[in-house]
Parts: C-alpha cells; structure tokens; sequence
C-alpha cells in the first residue's frame, strides 16, 4: 500500500472526497497521489497531520513516505 492511501484509509479514514476536501486538493489529485503520479505539496501535508493529531490519532512524519509496520500503529 502506498503511503498516502495508507494514511487516508487506515489512519483517517476518509474517502477520497473527503482528503481532497481537507486538503484543498481534488478527489483526481488524491487519486493521483495515491498511485504516485503526483505528490502533495507542503501546506497539504501539513493539513493532513493537523487533521491526525486533531483526532488524536498516532503520528508520525515518516508515514508520509513509508507505510508503517502494523506493530506501529496503535
């Protein structure tokens, strides 16, 4: 699994729609950045480990560019 679709479905759960809508990007872009065709730029980032810790969910920076073990995430 790539990271970015990692972190929308495993630790936010969100749809497509929804990370494109926290994000300011479009529901093309996500898809996009889940194949790897595209990659978010650093305000996006941000938003999205905002909306983690915002739901006090584990973080960790480095999910951005590998999907963690499952052992890491609680």
């Amino acid at each position: 699994m790539r990271p970015l679709l990692h972190i929308r479905k495993e630790v936010l759960n969100l749809t497509q729609q929804e990370m494109a809508a926290l994000t300011g990007a479009t529901q093309a872009t996500v898809s996009r950045w889940e194949t790897g065709d595209l990659e978010p730029d650093r305000d996006q980032l941000e938003r999205i480990r905002e909306e983690a810790i915002r739901r006090q969910k584990q973080w960790d920076d480095s999910w951005f560019f590998d999907v963690p073990a499952k052992t890491e995430i609680q």
